[in-house]
């Protein structure tokens, strides 16, 4: 019988779900805001599946757990600032101001308890 050291699994908490929530609705939206904003079916496909494709690279290449680029705190928070800004201003030209505000607020508090964990550990 081998004897395995049991592996530590990475704490998931609330922020850590609302930060996934925050994630999907910001590609999601993306692609509401390529369909409605341009004329169907060009450019209007291209951009709302182009958008939240470019959205996910990034995400991907940057601020996933197994991002391929390694970057600082600051950096990753750039990128998320980035996509997380760019949500809001979909949804502001979407004539929806409410989703774009309340949007921009939980990200921006969730980003900061995101940040200060990363910074303390």
């Amino acid at each position: 019988m081998s004897s395995a050291l049991p592996q530590s699994q990475p704490k998931v908490g609330p922020n850590d779900i609302l930060r996934f929530l925050l994630e999907l609705f910001a590609f999601v939206s993306l692609g509401i805001w390529g369909f409605l904003s341009f004329p169907l079916p060009w450019p209007g496909v291209l951009v709302g599946l182009g958008a939240p494709l470019l959205a996910v690279l990034a995400w991907a290449l940057f601020l996933s757990p197994k991002s391929v680029f390694r970057i600082d705190v600051f950096g990753r928070a750039l990128v998320e600032i980035v996509i997380f800004t760019t949500v809001a201003i979909a949804w502001w030209m979407l004539g929806q101001p409410i989703v774009a505000i309340v949007f921009a607020v939980v990200a921006a508090i969730s980003g900061i308890l995101h940040g200060r964990s990363q910074l303390a550990d």
